[in-house]
């Protein structure tokens, strides 16, 4: 936080504010005058001034006005020995927080520049909030080479190969590469090639015809044919099948595809991005991965760094992270102390991003108050010795990746006596936005019958619950759930829960 700027000619008042100021934390600065404080602006700001209405070289109002013009959003509190009505008109005209007459109280004036401070921070969060969401953050030198090889390609639809860990960002870079492109204008199309099973993956693909296979009652076209003119992001290609690599081979070699069951070839005018976390060349080595394929797809390659190699940017993304999911769970947005910061940026974050979001989704729930401290981190960064983080598993995910859709649903978890207890509101916002992200993922991914899969387990785990609740009572538990006792021992058969 920025320092708190007092003004004022008398010396006797800067040292009592000082020193109140001080014992409650706060970094201040002092100024005998209005020009020493127009002069200091050139190079800093405070968070908030508190400046006397009359002294030698300029009032405070016009030094209030001058301020304004420069930081329209920095409260001033205005103090003054002469409380006459026209001192506190001019003070609040020319955009004061607060007017404070002396002799004033000490620890009143304290508590009121305690409260200009919160509006302050309150004011920039709600610029931060504001301002468009950027498509990606990293000031570390090893992001910023990502982000000018975006830009070198940005006139160019060349294959590119994506590497990094898990949750570093990969499909970021891959949409950054998109927009910035000549296709643009065109769909992007991502296929986590990991997420869908064998059998169904080239259906996914290449699309089908009608009556192709079992269950094929209608033709489908493939995510070649959605992506026409644009881009195709194949995540965790390194996870391909050996017989489908061929295939995509194929398409990349001369353009064209068959549907699954089709005999008419189709022409492919797509942009390939590929994506892994594997070292494709030890599985060139190993036979798992076609070498003729891996130099096709590896015509340049970007590496996006872990977030262990990018600390310098932990603090920028945990700030914003807390940012989008406060805006997302509706709430206001939580500040982190250095302290907490610290903390984060001595971990080694094996999840990399997608792990550090996580942690600010479980801070906008878990922490207690609005300025999140060390002490509220979770336990798992708490209790490791510095340095342990390799060993430390993440933080409780409320937002799953698309990878984890096979994972059941979350329900919520009976509260520890060490947990905090959200109300009901809060469980049932994080509960359907867990639900939302795991639907958007099956979705994104193309798992077909997504309302079957996702029923079953609803059903499943609620009937399971039920019946814990009534000790296996099954006409108890549906008495409970408000279903007919025919009703739940039908589900118990289909949902399998009798084994």
């Amino acid at each position: 936080m920025k320092p708190i700027w007092i003004v004022d000619d008398d010396h006797s008042i800067r040292f009592v504010l000082e020193k109140a100021l001080a014992r409650e934390q706060f970094q201040v600065r002092s100024f005998a005058s209005a020009r020493e404080v127009l002069a200091a602006l050139d190079e800093d700001e405070p968070q908030v001034m508190v400046s006397d209405i009359r002294m030698p070289g300029g009032s405070g109002i016009d030094l209030l006005g001058k301020v304004k013009a420069r930081l329209p959003g920095l409260p001033v509190i205005i103090m003054t020995a002469y409380s006459d009505l026209d001192s506190a008109v001019s003070a609040f005209q020319g955009g004061a927080f607060e007017y404070l007459p002396k002799p004033f109280d000490v620890p009143k004036a304290v508590e009121l520049i305690r409260r200009a401070v919160e509006e302050s921070l309150r004011e920039e969060v709600r610029d931060t909030a504001a301002a468009p969401m950027p498509e990606m953050l990293g000031q570390a030198p090893a992001m910023q080479d990502v982000f000018r090889a975006i830009g070198r390609l940005s006139q160019s639809t060349v294959t590119v190969m994506i590497t990094g860990e898990s949750g570093s960002g990969k499909e970021l870079v891959a949409r950054a590469l998109h927009k910035h492109s000549p296709r643009a204008n065109g769909p992007f199309v991502a296929i986590n090639t990991a997420a869908i099973p064998k059998d169904l993956l080239e259906s996914e693909l290449f699309g089908h015809e009608r009556g192709a296979f079992t269950g094929a009652q209608t033709m489908r076209r493939g995510r070649f044919e959605q992506a026409d003119g644009g881009t195709l992001f194949l995540d965790e290609i390194g996870d391909m099948p050996f017989d489908l690599q061929t295939r995509l081979l194929r398409v990349l070699s001369d353009g064209q595809f068959y549907r699954v069951g089709g005999h008419q070839p189709l022409k492919s005018n797509v942009r390939v991005i590929a994506a892994t976390h594997q070292n494709l060349e030890e599985r060139v080595r190993a036979g798992t991965f076609r070498e003729d394929l891996f130099h096709r797809l590896n015509v340049i390659r970007l590496r996006l760094p872990p977030l262990r190699e990018r600390r310098e940017d932990i603090a920028m993304l945990t700030r914003f992270f807390l940012q989008k999911s406060a805006k997302e769970l509706g709430v206001d947005a939580k500040r982190i102390t250095d302290e907490a910061l610290q903390r984060l940026m001595a971990f080694d974050f094996p999840g990399n991003v997608r792990q550090l979001e996580n942690l600010c989704h479980w801070l906008t729930v878990m922490a207690p108050s609005q300025v999140v401290e060390a002490k509220d981190l979770p336990p798992e960064l708490l209790s490791r010795d510095e340095g342990a983080g390799r060993s430390v598993a993440a933080p409780v995910e409320l937002v799953r990746p698309a990878a984890a859709a096979a994972a059941p649903l979350p329900m919520p978890a009976t509260p520890s006596m060490t947990e905090p207890v959200l109300d009901p509101a809060t469980e049932g916002a994080i509960w359907l936005m867990d639900l939302e992200r795991e639907a958007r993922g099956l979705l994104e991914a193309g798992v077909p019958d997504v309302w079957d899969t996702l029923s079953r387990k609803f059903e499943g785990r609620m009937i399971h619950t039920a019946l814990e609740v009534t000790r296996g009572r099954r006409i108890e538990a549906a008495q409970k759930l408000g279903i007919g006792r025919n009703t739940i021992t039908r589900k118990i058969q289909e949902l399998g829960l009798d084994d």
